[in-house]
């Protein structure tokens, strides 16, 4: 197979590359994007407001196969999308959480912690992410996502 044929090959069948080419899933979530790096809001349905995701653009499955030039930028992109999560959201922390379960394309979740919320305390946040995903509890409002993304992209712009 050729590289060309290959590549295609990967992106059909790797769900982050997928979000990457998908020109809705641009438009209505998509941040930021630079040579190494995306920032995206979570997907509809979200499981709170200012869910944010870091991926890599090349795919790989995590730090460890990061070439030299995805490894010195990591820390300033981690850090400055954590500090949007932050500057969004108001909340007291961001978690940050990469399993690579689902896709074995580095996103890492950022994901904004609110003391007096108990559905984002450590690990209940997996357990609300879930209830979401399976229609127990009530998802962001899609609006309140759109607010979001549109102010995300005046400050990174």
């Amino acid at each position: 197979m050729d590289t060309a044929a290959s590549s295609e090959a990967a992106l059909s069948h790797c769900p982050i590359c997928r979000i990457h080419s998908d020109v809705d899933l641009i438009e209505r979530y998509e941040i930021q994007r630079d040579a190494l790096w995306v920032l995206r809001h979570h997907a509809d349905p979200a499981p709170l407001p200012g869910w944010l995701l870091l991926d890599s653009v090349r795919r790989v499955s995590g730090p460890i196969d990061f070439n030299e030039e995805e490894c010195a930028d990591w820390g300033r992109a981690v850090r400055g999308a954590s500090a949007l999560v932050k500057m969004l959201t108001g909340c007291d922390r961001v978690y940050a959480i990469a399993f690579g379960e689902g896709a074995q394309h580095l996103h890492l979740h950022l994901i904004p912690r609110f003391i007096e919320d108990s559905r984002t305390s450590a690990w209940s946040v997996a357990d609300h992410y879930r209830a979401v995903e399976e229609g127990e509890r009530a998802a962001a409002p899609p609006e309140a996502v759109q607010d979001l993304v549109r102010r995300a992209r005046q400050i990174q712009g």
